[in-house]
């Protein structure tokens, strides 16, 4: 029998170059969920704990919101980035 575990392209990505240019990528998309999803990848990656108490959210909430059915706030999405040191640049 074969063991699997979830992909995490986070796992993938080393330096917060790497990160940010990834993020900023998903932006681009034309689904806004793939940004959403992609940042949700960074926050289980950093420990959505953390996330949580950096941003003052809670974490089960964190977890639904950065979901592929998630639907967060602007202002969400603002705090989690922040408490990831994350830039997203809008070119």
């Amino acid at each position: 029998m074969t063991k699997t575990s979830p992909y995490n392209p986070f796992d993938y990505l080393v330096t917060k170059e790497e990160k940010n240019q990834y993020l900023n990528e998903a932006y681009m998309d034309d689904d806004p969920r793939v940004f959403v999803v992609a940042l949700g990848h960074l926050a289980r990656k950093t420990g959505m704990g953390k996330v949580a108490k950096r941003t003052g959210l809670n974490r089960e909430s964190l977890y639904k919101s950065l979901s592929a059915d998630g639907n967060p706030h602007f202002t969400t999405i603002s705090k989690v980035s922040k408490a990831l040191g994350c830039k997203v640049s809008i070119y």
